[in-house]
C-alpha cells in the first residue's frame, strides 16, 4: 500500500478505489443488482410437466403397449408427450426472453474514479466506497453520500412518488439513515435521476442493501396467489380425478375378472382414466390465455403472469399511482401571473401571448440552463419557443457568466449573462415566491399579497416559481444574489398534466363497475386537483399517509369503502392499502412504475407496471407490463379480460359437453362386453388436437355487446352455474346417444371390429365439431353466428376433417389407429347422426330468443 492510500484502500482527494480492491469487493459483496424472482430453467419446466397425471398415464399406457409388443402405439403416445412438453418449453422461454431484454435496456452505467482516473463501468460493477461522478441526466447507480455538489437536484419520484425534484446538500462524508424525500439531504439513492447540477459522492450501499433493494427484498417473501379461475379449475380437476380413479379401479377389476386379460384390463382402465381426467381443462386454459397474451402483446402489453388475464374481468378496484401513470411525469406551464394580470396558458389555441407577460417568460428562460434537463426548465423553454420564437426576447447569442445555485438559506437561483451589444450584465432569478420576494426587498404587504396568490395556485395542485430580473454595470459580478437590485416580474404555475386519454379511461372503468383509487406520495392539494381533472371520485375526501398510520386495520377497511384518493403515502402504506382492499373482498388491480409501487404490485391480484419508465423491480413484481406506458391501455386490457372470461366459459362448457360422449364410449363396451372402440391413442388424438384447436375458435369470438356496461363478476362465482352445468351435460349426453346409436347399428349390421371402430370414431369427431358450432353463442342461433366472421373456425373445421380423412384413408395411419376403409354411406351416416345430436340445442336457443323478443315487445 502506498503512502497516499488509507487503510481502507480509498485515496484522499477523490482518488477512488484501486482496481484490485474494487474487484475484491465485487467478489465478496456481490454485484450491484436488485433481487429478482429469477426465471425458471428448462429442468424446472420439464419437471412440472412430468408431474402431471396425464403425462404419467400416457407413459404408463406406452409401457403397457411395449409389454404387449405394440411398438407403433407406444411411439405414437410418446410423440404426443413430446409435443406437449415442447409447446410448454417454447412459451415459457419466449416470455422470459422478452423480460430479460427489458432488464438489459434499463441497466444504467456509472462514471467512477478508479486508480485516480475516471472510468465508465456497468452499473452492476459499482462497489461500496466507489467515488461516483454525477451530472445532469445520470441515473444514480447506488446509494451514496455526497462529498461535493453544485446546484444538485434529483428526481426521487421512483422512491417517493413526488414529481418535483429535491435539492441536495453536502454532508459530513458519513452515511445518513434519513429516508428519501425532502430537500438538503446529503444522500443520493440508487435508481433516482439527476435533473440539475453536478456532484461527487461516495457509495455507501449497493444491490439489495440500497433503498431500492430494501423494498425489493420484501418482494421475495411474497408469492403470487392463484387466480379465481385457476382455483376453480383445480377443484374441478380433483373432482374428476377422484371419479376417474374410482371408475378406473372398477373397470380394471371387471375387465380382468370377466375376460382374464389383466394387462388389457389395465390398459382399458387407463383409457377410461384419460377420458375422465381433467387434464384437458388445464391444456385449454393454458392455450386460451396464451393466445390472449399474444393478442394484447400486439397492443404493447406484455403478460408477465398469464392467469392475470382472466382475473381482469373480475377486478373491482383499480389502484393507480399518480406520477407517470395518471400524469405524464413532465411539467407544463399552466398559468402566468404578474402584479396586475393573469393568463391561462392553452397551447391548443392559436392566440398570441399578451405583451404584459413577455418579460416574465423571457427571464424564466434566462434563469434556466442553456440546454435544460430539469422538467420545469424544459417547460419554460417550450413556452418561450411557442410564444416568443423570432422575437427579441430570446437570447441564444448571450453568454452565461455566473451561476448562483440554490442554498439552504436562499431557495432561489440566478444566472448572470453577458448581453450582446450591451455594456451591462443581465441577471435572471427564479425560485420560491417568498425567496424571490426577499431578493426584491418587497414590503410586508407586497410579500403577503404574493404569498396569498401563490397559495391560491398551490391549492389547484400547481407548482409555483417566481421570476425576477436585475442589471449590473460593474466590472465583476458580486458573490451573492442579494447584491443585485432585483425587480419582481411575476410567478409561473406549472403542473404535471394528466394524460389525455386518462379521463375517458377512468369513465369507462367506472361504467364497468370498477372503483378507481389514486395512491400517491404527493401533497393532498396536488392529489385532489389531479383526481378532479382525471375524473376520480372525491366524495370521501383525501386521506394522507399519517392518517393511515393512525387507523387500525378495521377502521382503515371501513374508510376504504368511501375514500378514493390517498396522498403522502409511503411504500409500506401502499402495500397496506392493497391488503386492506383485499380484506374488504375486493379484487385489486394495481398500476405503477416506481420502486415504491413494487410490493403493492406483487400483493395485488393484478399488478400492472409501466414498461418504458418503470423500474426492473416494478416489472418483476407485476402481472402485466404496459410497454408504451399508455394508461388507457389498462381499460383496453380489462375489456379484453372480460372477453377472455366469457369466451373461456364457452370453451370450458364445450369441453365438459364433449367429455360425456368420449367417456361414455370408453365405458359402454366394457359394461356390456362389446368390442372396445377407444384406445389411449384415440382419446389423446381428440384431446391434444381437437380440444386446443377449439379453444382457438372460442378465443377468436368477438366481444359480447355491453361487456363494459355491467359490473364485474363475483370472484367467488362458480365457473359453471347449475343451469350451465346441466345444459352442457345434456349437450354431451345427446351426442353420446347419437354416437352410441351408430355404434349399436354398425354392430347389428355385422360390420367388422375395425369398421365399427372407424365409423364410431368418425361420428364422435364430427359430433365434436357440431358442439363447437352450437357453443359459439348461447344466445344466437347457428344461422346468425355463422354470419359472424371467425377465420379460426373454418381453419379448425377444415384441419380436423383433413386429419380425420388421413386416419381413415391413409393406409399407414389407418392401421396405426386400428381403422378400416369407410364408404360414402357410412360417412353420411356419421354426419346425420352428429347433426341430430346437437339440433335440440339450436331449437332451444331459437325458442328462448322468441320468448325474449316477446317480453321486450
Amino acid at each position: 500500500m502506498s503512502k497516499r492510500e488509507s487503510a481502507s484502500g480509498e485515496r484522499p482527494d477523490f482518488q477512488g478505489l484501486t482496481s484490485s480492491l474494487a474487484a475484491e469487493r465485487l467478489r465478496t459483496e456481490g454485484p450491484n443488482a436488485l433481487p429478482t424472482d429469477g426465471s425458471r430453467g428448462t429442468a424446472a419446466i420439464v419437471f412440472e410437466v412430468i408431474r402431471e397425471p396425464m403425462f404419467l398415464l400416457l407413459l404408463a399406457a406406452a409401457a403397457i403397449y411395449l409389454v404387449l409388443g405394440d411398438l407403433h402405439e407406444a411411439l405414437m403416445l410418446l410423440f404426443f408427450v413430446c409435443v406437449v412438453m415442447g409447446i410448454t418449453l417454447y412459451q415459457s422461454h419466449k416470455t422470459e426472453r422478452v423480460l430479460q431484454a427489458l432488464r438489459d435496456l434499463t441497466s444504467p452505467r456509472a462514471l467512477v474514479l478508479r486508480d485516480g482516473e475516471k472510468q465508465r463501468i456497468a452499473g452492476h460493477e459499482v462497489v461500496r466506497a466507489d467515488i461516483l461522478m454525477l451530472a445532469e441526466g445520470d441515473r444514480v447507480p447506488a446509494d451514496a453520500c455526497l462529498l461535493m455538489c453544485n446546484g444538485l437536484q434529483v428526481d426521487e419520484s421512483l422512491l417517493t412518488g413526488e414529481a418535483a425534484p429535491v435539492r441536495k446538500a453536502v454532508g459530513d462524508g458519513q452515511a445518513t439513515t434519513a429516508r428519501p424525500g425532502g430537500d438538503d439531504l446529503p444522500m443520493v439513492y440508487s435508481g433516482t435521476l439527476v435533473v440539475q447540477g453536478q456532484g461527487i459522492a461516495r457509495v455507501t450501499a449497493t444491490g439489495p442493501r440500497t433503498e431500492i433493494g430494501r423494498i425489493g427484498k420484501s418482494l421475495q417473501v411474497m408469492r403470487p396467489e392463484p387466480s379465481p379461475m385457476q382455483s376453480q379449475v383445480r377443484r374441478m380437476m380433483w373432482m374428476f380425478a377422484l371419479l376417474g380413479i374410482l371408475l378406473c379401479g372398477v373397470v380394471v377389476a371387471l375387465y380382468g375378472l370377466t375376460r382374464g386379460a389383466w394387462l388389457d384390463a389395465l390398459l382399458a382402465g387407463i383409457t377410461l382414466a384419460i377420458s375422465l381426467l381433467p387434464q384437458e381443462f388445464l391444456v385449454v386454459l393454458t392455450v386460451f390465455l396464451a393466445l390472449g397474451a399474444w393478442r394484447i402483446s400486439r397492443s404493447n402489453v406484455l403478460t408477465r403472469r398469464i392467469p392475470a388475464l382472466e382475473t381482469l374481468g373480475a377486478a373491482t378496484v383499480l389502484c393507480v399511482d399518480k406520477t407517470g401513470t395518471i400524469t405524464e411525469n413532465r411539467m407544463t406551464v399552466m398559468q402566468l401571473v404578474t402584479r396586475d394580470a393573469r393568463y391561462a396558458v392553452d397551447y391548443s389555441q392559436e392566440n398570441s401571448l399578451p405583451e404584459a407577460f413577455h418579460e416574465l417568460v423571457e427571464f424564466s428562460v434566462l434563469a434556466s440552463m442553456v440546454d435544460p434537463f430539469d422538467p420545469m426548465e424544459k417547460a419554460f423553454r417550450l413556452l418561450a419557443d411557442h410564444y416568443l420564437a423570432g422575437t427579441e426576447h430570446l437570447h441564444d447569442d448571450w453568454t452565461l457568466i455566473q451561476h448562483y445555485p440554490l442554498s439552504r438559506d436562499m431557495l432561489a437561483m440566478s444566472h448572470g449573462w453577458q448581453a450582446s451589444r450591451r455594456d451591462e450584465y443581465v441577471v435572471a432569478a427564479k425560485g420560491a415566491p417568498e425567496a424571490i420576494a426577499d431578493l426584491c426587498h418587497l414590503s410586508s404587504a407586497e410579500t403577503a399579497a404574493i404569498a396569498e396568490e401563490a397559495d391560491r395556485l398551490a391549492g389547484q395542485g400547481l407548482r409555483v416559481l417566481a421570476i425576477a430580473r436585475a442589471t449590473f454595470e460593474g466590472a465583476t459580478l458580486p458573490p451573492q444574489q442579494h447584491d443585485f437590485p432585483f425587480v419582481f416580474l411575476g410567478m409561473i404555475a406549472l403542473a404535471d398534466p394528466v394524460r389525455p386519454r386518462v379521463p375517458e379511461a377512468i369513465r369507462v372503468a367506472r361504467g364497468a363497475g370498477m372503483r378507481v383509487a389514486m395512491i400517491t406520495g404527493d401533497y393532498p392539494g396536488t392529489a385532489e386537483a389531479v383526481a378532479r381533472e382525471a375524473g376520480i371520485e372525491l366524495g370521501g375526501g383525501v386521506i394522507t399517509g399519517p392518517e393511515i398510520d393512525a387507523l387500525d386495520d378495521a377502521d382503515l377497511q371501513q374508510r376504504l369503502r368511501v375514500v378514493h384518493v390517498f396522498a403522502r403515502v409511503a411504500p409500506e402504506q401502499k402495500l397496506r392499502l392493497v391488503q386492506a382492499f383485499k380484506a374488504n373482498g375486493e379484487v385489486v388491480a394495481m398500476t405503477g412504475d416506481g420502486v415504491n409501487d413494487a410490493p403493492a404490485l406483487k400483493a395485488a391480484h393484478i399488478g400492472i407496471a409501466m414498461g418504458g419508465r418503470g423500474t426492473d423491480v416494478a416489472r418483476e413484481a407485476s402481472s402485466l407490463v404496459l410497454l408504451d406506458d399508455d394508461f388507457a391501455s389498462i381499460v383496453d386490457t380489462i375489456r379484453l379480460g372480460r372477453r377472455i372470461y366469457n369466451n373461456l366459459h364457452k370453451a370450458m362448457a364445450y369441453i365438459l359437453a364433449v367429455h360425456v360422449p368420449i367417456a361414455g364410449m370408453a365405458l359402454l363396451p366394457l359394461l356390456f362386453g362389446l368390442p372396445l372402440v377407444l384406445a389411449p391413442v384415440h382419446i389423446v388424438f381428440l384431446e391434444l388436437i381437437i380440444d386446443p384447436a377449439c379453444s382457438i375458435v372460442f378465443e377468436a369470438e368477438p366481444e359480447e355487446a355491453g361487456a363494459m356496461d355491467r359490473p364485474p363478476r363475483r370472484p367467488d362465482a362458480p365457473l359453471f352455474s347449475l343451469r350451465t352445468l346441466l345444459l352442457s351435460l345434456l349437450q354431451g349426453a345427446t351426442v353420446f346417444v347419437a354416437v352410441a346409436a351408430v355404434y349399436a347399428l354398425s354392430l347389428q349390421r355385422g360390420q367388422g371390429v375395425d369398421e365399427v371402430r372407424a365409423l364410431t370414431f368418425a361420428t364422435l369427431v364430427i359430433g365434436n365439431l357440431g358442439l363447437i358450432l352450437v357453443n359459439r353463442s348461447w344466445s344466437s342461433t347457428l344461422r346468425v353466428s355463422l354470419r359472424t366472421p371467425n377465420a379460426a373456425l373454418w381453419r379448425v373445421i377444415g384441419g380436423t376433417l383433413v386429419f380425420l380423412a388421413c386416419v381413415l384413408y391413409v393406409p399407414g395411419l389407418r392401421d396405426l389407429f386400428g381403422f378400416t376403409y369407410l364408404h360414402a354411406g357410412d360417412v353420411l351416416l356419421a354426419f346425420a347422426a352428429s347433426a341430430m345430436g346437437v339440433a335440440w340445442f339450436e331449437l332451444f336457443k331459437w325458442a328462448r330468443g322468441r320468448r325474449a323478443a316477446g317480453a321486450r315487445a
